[in-house]
């Protein structure tokens, strides 16, 4: 995935293991096979029907339909939701009434500041921040998110030059009156929050500096097809070669012609497709904002394809040696810490152990986002522990010492790999 020394396709033969494995649906639906996490997404999201069904939406970028039951729209296009499964939507567009699919992420809600350029929904203070310091961005920057301590309420962000020269984001908490309108300062009032933000774009007026332009925001990436696991492999275009192991190589492709991926092969003879399949349901059922996405696979024809979202940036070991990389300020390095830390918190959440944690095998996006990546050695484990087998990475092996003499893995190795790849 962008990664000159990833070594997904080295691990993979470890395999996951679990009582009472999945086993991918055969059913094939215009020759895809079933994603395995699709009942549990549709089940997820279903409590929460209420709260788009029947809404009106407004297009935030335009969208080209690409099945025979999409709905394409142009940007601002309103449309009405009519079920919602997941990450795609079925919507009847107002100006067409056509009916078909639409990815929710491409929609804001109508008459409300989901459809503004400088508001962020379900963004954290955190993550406003490593927004804000993007390359993208400057001095000057800034976003809208809703407040994380008040309910109702929202805060501003900018992106400033603090004294000693480096950049940094300020927080300000917008206030609601008893009559409706907002404050910062109480010195001065707005009746809605885009009045607030053309004052403050003429002059600071007590904020720490004017602002400038809204934070730029990712480009919005389309969900992964409805029900695209298994995959046929025509579907992929390769397009560049990345690297390659000794179990395979590393290509961005492009699916279906529109979507940058990913794609690593498997050199045939690696592993059989049904052990794999076990491990990559598994592995697909693993989703997180600091874990790199799996979306599908290609198993019917060798070499098997793994299909996972496209990192920019490469490895993390590859971008801190590149020009940069080596130049990041040591605020930002933390930050990077900070991402990783997150997503091995979420791997032991779900009592998985990852065993190959480093920084080879870890991507970094356009906009400097830190995921985890090669869960090829990951473990499923019950009790907090399993038994360690024979003929373990040898690295590995070396790295915890101790927990192998007991030949007992427990979450402790993958917190003694994470201290050692950040000294």
């Amino acid at each position: 995935m962008g990664c000159m020394k990833s070594t997904l396709c080295e691990s993979l033969g470890s395999g996951l293991e679990r009582k009472n494995s999945p086993q991918t649906v055969g059913a094939e639906q215009r020759h895809y096979v079933r994603d395995p996490t699709f009942e549990a997404k549709h089940n997820r999201v279903s409590r929460h029907t209420d709260k788009v069904v029947g809404k009106i939406m407004v297009g935030l970028y335009p969208y080209e339909a690409l099945h025979a039951d999409d709905l394409g729209f142009k940007k601002g296009e309103r449309m009405k939701i009519l079920e919602e499964h997941g990450e795609w939507w079925k919507a009847k567009s107002l100006t067409t009434n056509r009916e078909g699919f639409i990815p929710s992420n491409y929609v804001g809600q109508a008459d409300t500041m989901e459809t503004e350029d400088w508001f962020f929904k379900d963004i954290s203070r955190k993550d406003a921040e490593r927004q804000l310091l993007a390359p993208a961005n400057r001095p000057g920057s800034y976003l809208i998110r809703e407040s994380e301590t008040s309910k109702g309420s929202f805060s501003l962000s900018i992106r400033v030059v603090d004294d000693s020269g480096a950049d940094s984001v300020k927080h300000y908490k917008i206030r609601l009156m008893d009559n409706g309108g907002y404050y910062i300062s109480p010195k001065i009032t707005f009746n809605d929050i885009s009045s607030m933000i053309k004052h403050y774009h003429n002059k600071a007026d007590g904020l720490c500096r004017n602002l400038d332009r809204p934070c730029v925001k990712p480009k919005a990436q389309k969900p992964w097809d409805k029900d695209a696991w298994e995959i046929p492999k025509e579907c992929i275009k390769m397009v560049k070669k990345l690297g390659a192991g000794q179990f395979g190589e590393v290509w961005m492709a492009y699916y279906n012609n529109t979507t940058k991926v990913a794609v690593k092969t498997l050199k045939p003879g690696t592993m059989t497709v049904e052990a794999f399949l076990d491990e990559a349901n598994l592995m697909k059922k693993l989703q997180h904002d600091r874990l790199v996405r799996l979306y599908a696979v290609v198993t019917k024809t060798e070499p098997i394809y793994i299909i996972t979202e496209f990192m920019a940036n490469g490895s993390l070991l590859d971008f801190l040696k590149s020009d940069s990389g080596c130049t990041l300020p040591m605020p930002k390095l933390i930050d990077f810490s900070a991402q990783i830390a997150e997503g091995m918190a979420y791997i032991e959440k779900k009592n998985y152990i990852h065993r190959d944690l480093r920084a080879a095998n870890v991507l970094v996006s356009e906009s400097l986002l830190c995921k985890i990546a090669d869960f090829g050695l990951a473990r499923v484990i019950e009790d907090d522990e399993y038994s360690a087998r024979e003929g373990m990475h040898a690295r590995v092996v070396c790295v915890w010492g101790g927990e192998l003499n007991r030949k007992v893995l427990t979450f402790k190795c993958d917190d003694l790999l994470e201290e050692k790849m950040l000294q």
